[in-house]
């Protein structure tokens, strides 16, 4: 008999699977904030949720609560005073170990669908998750909707597909008969158990909580392992939030909450150290520096971590028949949140005799003025600017500005501007700065926020050179090229493949490098140094869980 919410939301879920399978186009939760897709007075409601959650205590009940700790502040300059249980480790897994048996027991049906379930309500939750993405990551709203609502679900969801497929391919039992000549076969009956891994570890990041913390979250849950969720101090609300809407949903359906628990901790200390060496510990999914992924993978040896890291994204501009259209696509994808994503770009490497255009020959310096000039077009009006540009997470990002500036001549310098709500917080436009091809020691490591680099390279050939090693030494997530010689492009494929990362040819239209879709794009390869995973392919769920069988004589 198949769990109820298995089969309540089963629709789905056979949806979900024939879009892993064609990759195309689906989600079914809407990015629209329109009233008329979530209903008049949702975003209103969901902002009275966020708000009643500040200056109190966050309403979640935990083994092993010894005190509180919070101290979130908003990128936009308000201080949240949300405090959260501080957690007893020893007795917090004690918790954990007692509500993973009867989790384990349930079986795929009702894994799947007591996270279907969640996702589901957690999308209706959508207004008041954005507000507290907003609130704890600095992304302007519609960002912090779409990103951290209906887009993280959709991760999420893809997630439970993936595992749900991979589980399904195990039947339950098989009868087996080896002929024995003119003898009496020998008959057999097996039974096959997916058995989880044991407790999944998600550490969350400060810039986007829930897209991240989602995949690992659901993927770990999908398939029978209670999951501790370990958000950045800094934006901890949101995965808060998410928790607590898991918790009820697991009480409904008969399951002890502790399956999913919540570790909130303060900045700097060991928290997330001791979480990833716990012996119950067997899976971790994180994202953040490379310093602190390469010391999961190093130390955590008792789990499967799943890293996605810091990373070099590249663009090979080669030529165009519209220049201008290059030039707006890139300033858009280097302006977007500040440029606080994995996936922005940050080197755009031009050929220093220039390139050719439908307008004729264009110089290395008419094409970097091009980009400049999109740049400031683009967030020339400071309303407009404020909401594609978002707030500054943290103080190490504008220290980096200042460093960046020294790094060459400055084509454009990064400035702030006034937000007209939040006068407290910091908002920066993008710095984009002149380098050589010479210039490796400066541009090949990450420079985490609004910082770009047009770097003149002898040929097209060097810049893809460069990009390849650049790949395979450091990692990406995103590389693209511009080109409208069909050579080029094959060449620029070669390289993507042969150093593991997602290439995107030609975007000049509504679609950006640093955008990734569920259900279509892979996130990710874990083909080179700045992830070991995809968000989300079969090798992301299929380590999660193990079969163990058992087998008589008939």
């Amino acid at each position: 008999m198949s769990h109820p919410l298995f089969e309540k939301h089963r629709a789905t879920l056979d949806r979900a699977l024939q879009a892993i399978a064609d990759r195309g186009y689906w989600s079914p939760y809407p990015e629209s904030a329109s009233p008329k897709v979530y209903g008049e007075g949702a975003a209103e409601a969901g902002k009275a949720a966020y708000e009643a959650t500040l200056g109190k205590p966050f309403p979640i009940e935990l083994p092993g609560a010894v005190g509180r700790v919070g101290g979130e502040r908003s990128p936009y300059g308000i201080d949240l005073g949300v405090t959260y249980p501080k957690v007893d480790l020893d007795r917090l897994f004690a918790g954990v170990v007692e509500a993973q048996r009867g989790w384990r027991a349930a079986g795929p049906e009702a894994w799947v669908g007591v996270c279907l379930e969640a996702l589901a309500r957690i999308n209706r939750a959508s207004f008041e998750i954005a507000n507290a993405v907003m609130h704890t990551s600095g992304q302007a709203f519609m960002m912090a909707f779409q990103a951290g609502g209906p887009h993280a679900q959709d991760r999420g969801l893809e997630a439970v597909a993936y595992a749900w497929d991979e589980m399904r391919r195990i039947p339950a039992s098989a009868r087996w008969e080896k002929p024995q000549g003119k003898g009496d076969p020998i008959r057999m009956e097996k039974h096959f158990r997916v058995v989880p891994r044991g407790v999944g570890l998600v550490i969350g990041c400060s810039t986007f909580p829930t897209w991240n913390g989602y995949p690992g979250l659901f993927a770990s849950l999908a398939t029978g392992n209670a999951v501790v969720v370990k958000p950045h101090p800094g934006a901890t609300l949101p995965l808060a939030i998410t928790v607590k809407i898991v918790r009820e949903v697991l009480t409904e359906a008969g399951f002890d909450p502790n399956v999913v628990t919540l570790v909130a901790h303060a900045a700097g200390d060991d928290t997330a150290q001791k979480l990833a060496l716990r012996p119950e510990v067997r899976l971790i999914d994180f994202t953040g520096s490379s310093a602190n992924g390469n010391w999961l993978e190093e130390h955590a040896h008792q789990a499967q971590v799943y890293t996605e890291k810091a990373g070099v994204n590249q663009v090979i501009v080669d030529s165009t028949s519209d220049l201008p259209a290059v030039a707006r696509n890139v300033a858009f994808s280097l302006s977007l949140y500040t440029g606080q994503m994995c996936t922005a770009p940050q080197n755009i490497y031009v050929p220093r005799d220039g390139i050719a255009t439908a307008e004729g020959r264009r110089s290395f310096d008419e094409v970097a003025k091009a980009i400049t000039e999109g740049v400031q077009k683009l967030l020339g009006d400071p309303a407009r600017a404020v909401e594609v540009l978002g707030a500054v997470q943290n103080r190490g990002v504008l220290d980096r500005i200042d460093k960046a500036r020294s790094l060459g001549p400055i084509l454009l310098d990064a400035t702030a501007v006034p937000h007209p709500q939040y006068p407290q917080a910091a908002i920066r436009t993008p710095l984009i700065v002149k380098l050589d091809a010479g210039d490796g020691d400066k541009y090949l490591s990450e420079w985490f926020g609004p910082i770009a680099f047009v770097i003149a390279t002898d040929s097209t050939d060097q810049s893809l050179a460069i990009a390849r090693d650049a790949v395979k030494r450091h990692g990406a997530l995103t590389l693209s090229l511009y080109s409208t010689d069909a050579k080029v492009v094959d060449r620029a494929i070669d390289v993507a493949e042969d150093a593991g990362v997602a290439l995107s040819i030609n975007l000049t239209g509504g679609v950006f490098v640093n955008q990734s879709a569920a259900f279509s794009d892979f996130h990710g390869t874990g083909a080179n140094p700045a992830a070991n995973a995809a968000l989300t392919d079969a090798a992301f769920v299929a380590s999660r869980f193990r079969v163990v069988q058992h087998r008589r004589h008939v």
